[in-house]
This record gives structure tokens, C-alpha cells and sequence, in this order.
């Protein structure tokens, strides 16, 4: 697999990443293991989980490969901190007391001394910045991150803390922004990528498959076994099931079609290569559809598609 160099850091990261938000909860630790055994053979090294995937029972099923699958140095490990869901209600925390706590609980479940990337979950406006930004600091040159970066923030917020944090040669420097980014979302295009680019930030895009709506297979309803079926997934799928939406799937399948490609192969191909974009991050329930999604490795979109779907997907938007 493609190696790139995360903006103006050292760190190289595989052009997909193996997201893990469903270890521990849909996907069980052998499913789990089978998934991180292709992922590794087919050349990937960035693994990305967070406190909240599982109630922490991600960053455990993970920690319990480590040594096991691979050796801890072998692999990228990216966790996140910041959100929290007390009471089954969202809640964002980025204060230094709360970020350290959780990072520490992180590397624990995770059975490590230090986390490679270390990623503020979600902008806070009430914690002032310079307080977020002192935990990320204090875990950089303590050793417990030896990466740190942002994660859902806005252009102005990823510009304002990497300027602060590059204005000091003693302060950790931001690494990596990881954002949602797909032919049916493409609002990091208006002003995210440029800040990334500009500040020297490699950017990570979740959620490459709009959840898994431009596979198709919600072309023709709501299969019993997928996401959209399970309540605690329904809410974050619903959105892109609408007609305009449609449009941009069914592009999708006929540029697939013509190409002899699936849906998952194209629109997972048009992310993982667009300008800007360090790591595509991909998730699956086994490893049998992981090794599914990991044949888009093999294709590369000619620039006539890739510029078809493009304007497709913005007349849709």
C-alpha cells in the first residue's frame, strides 16, 4: 500500500487507514483480528479508534493485538479524546483536566506507554484554546503522544491552533486534521483542506462512503442487516438518503459499471486520491468485507471519471 507523508511532519501514514469505531460493540475481537490481519498484509500501518468507539471497548480490542498481530512500533495507532456521551447525550470536554484523564484511561485500555497520534476530538467553545492546546503540549513532550492532532474542526479553528502552536518551537506541533469528506460531503473543500495545506497538516478524511450509502446499497431500500437498520446508526445515515443524494450514488454506479469497478471500488478511489487527502480511513463489521473494500487498492480513477463525478456530486449538493 501507498505510503504519504502526513503535511510537513516525519510521519508517513498508509493512504487507508483501518477505522475500529464498531470493535468491541457489532464487531467482536476475532472478527476484529481477522479484520487487522488483512488490513497489515495488504500493507496498511494506521490504525484509528477513540475513547467513545465502544464505551473504550475499541481502544481494549485493539490493545489486546498489539504484540499479538504486530509489534506496537509496526503500526500507527491514532486515538482521540474530547467527546463524551453521559446520559446516551453528546458532550464536548477539551479542557486540560479532562483530555489528560481520558488519555491516560486510553493507554491503559490500550496496554501502551504512548499513542502515536493523539486527536482533540471535537472544538470546544467554552474551554479557552490555550488550555486544550497545554494538554497536547504536556502529552507530546511527557512522550505519551508522539504525533498529536485536531479532529471536525472548521478552517478558522484549525488555522488559529496550528498558528498558535507553530509561533513556539517548544510547542507540539499539529500533525494531522481529521475531518468527513465524500462525493456526498465535500464541505471540507470550501475552506478545511486549503488551511491544512497552508499550515503544513496532513488530513485524514472519515467516513469516505458517506456511511456506506455509496456502496448502493441503499438503492433499493434499507437492508435489514446494514447501519441504517441499527438504532444507534440510523440518525447518521438518514441524512444522506434523500433524493439528491441518489443522484450522486447512481452516478456512481454507472461510472463503476463502465469500468468494471463497484460503487465501493469508485467512490472510495475518487476520496483516497483527491487533492490534499494524507489517508482515507475505512471501517467494516468483518474481514471479509474489509478485504472487499481493500481491493480499491488495485484501481486508479481516469481523470474523465474522476472529473464526471465531480460535477456530479456538486449539482447535487
Amino acid at each position: 500500500m501507498e505510503m504519504r507523508r502526513a503535511g510537513n511532519s516525519g510521519l508517513t501514514l498508509s493512504r487507508l487507514g483501518l477505522g475500529t469505531m464498531t470493535w468491541g460493540r457489532d464487531t467482536d475481537e476475532h472478527e476484529a483480528a481477522d479484520q487487522c490481519r488483512a488490513f497489515i498484509d495488504a500493507g496498511g500501518n494506521f490504525i484509528d479508534t477513540a475513547n467513545t468507539y465502544g464505551d473504550g471497548d475499541s481502544e481494549r480490542v485493539l490493545g489486546g493485538l498489539v504484540g499479538v498481530l504486530f509489534d506496537r512500533d509496526d503500526v500507527i495507532i491514532a486515538t482521540k479524546s474530547g467527546v463524551g456521551f453521559p446520559d446516551g447525550i453528546r458532550s464536548v470536554d477539551a479542557s486540560r483536566q479532562t483530555l489528560l484523564s481520558e488519555l491516560d484511561k486510553s493507554l491503559s485500555r490500550l496496554g501502551s506507554d504512548f499513542v502515536d497520534i493523539w486527536q482533540i476530538h471535537a472544538w470546544d467553545p467554552i474551554t479557552p484554546l490555550d488550555e486544550t492546546l497545554a494538554a497536547l503540549d504536556y502529552a507530546y513532550t511527557t512522550g505519551r503522544a508522539r504525533y498529536v492532532g485536531l479532529s471536525n474542526y472548521a478552517g478558522w479553528q484549525l488555522a488559529r491552533a496550528a498558528t498558535k502552536q507553530q509561533s513556539n518551537s517548544m510547542k507540539a506541533p499539529i500533525t494531522t486534521l481529521q475531518s468527513e469528506y465524500s462525493l456526498l460531503n465535500r464541505d471540507v473543500e470550501i475552506e478545511v483542506l486549503e488551511a491544512a495545506n497552508n499550515c503544513g497538516i496532513g488530513f485524514l478524511a472519515w467516513a469516505p462512503l458517506a456511511r456506506g450509502v455509496l456502496t448502493g446499497k441503499y438503492r433499493n431500500g434499507v437492508p435489514s442487516d446494514s447501519r441504517a437498520a441499527a438504532p444507534h446508526f440510523n440518525r447518521h445515515i438518514e441524512p444522506y438518503l434523500d433524493e439528491r443524494s441518489n443522484r450522486t450514488v447512481d452516478a456512481v454506479a454507472v461510472a463503476a459499471s463502465g469500468l468494471g469497478y463497484s460503487p465501493l471500488e469508485v467512490a472510495l478511489s475518487w476520496v483516497r486520491d483527491a487533492p490534499g487527502v494524507t489517508s482515507a480511513i475505512i471501517g467494516a463489521r468483518s474481514g471479509a468485507q474489509l478485504r472487499g473494500v481493500l481491493k480499491s487498492e488495485e484501481i486508479t480513477l481516469p481523470d474523465i471519471v474522476r472529473n464526471a463525478l465531480n460535477d456530479v456530486s456538486l449539482t447535487t449538493l
